[in-house]
């Protein structure tokens, strides 16, 4: 057998330990070119532009394949 806690560990102790474990909300920017909410330093998913260059060609879902 291992070692074991020679007591029980408090309530507060416990609530201390796990006081920095809840998670955080996403930080989110608004694109400067269309407004869509993105992460912060990647290419925005809606008009594929990045710090006011266009990096990606996006589609629209119009075009249809038949």
């Amino acid at each position: 057998m291992g070692p074991l806690p020679k007591r029980k560990f408090s309530v507060g102790r416990t609530h201390r330990r796990r006081a920095h474990d809840a998670l955080k909300a996403t930080a989110l920017v608004t694109c400067p070119e269309c407004g869509e909410k993105t992460l912060p330093h990647t290419v925005c998913s809606a008009c594929g532009k990045y710090r006011g260059r266009q990096v990606v060609q996006v589609n629209t879902g119009d075009d249809k394949k038949e």
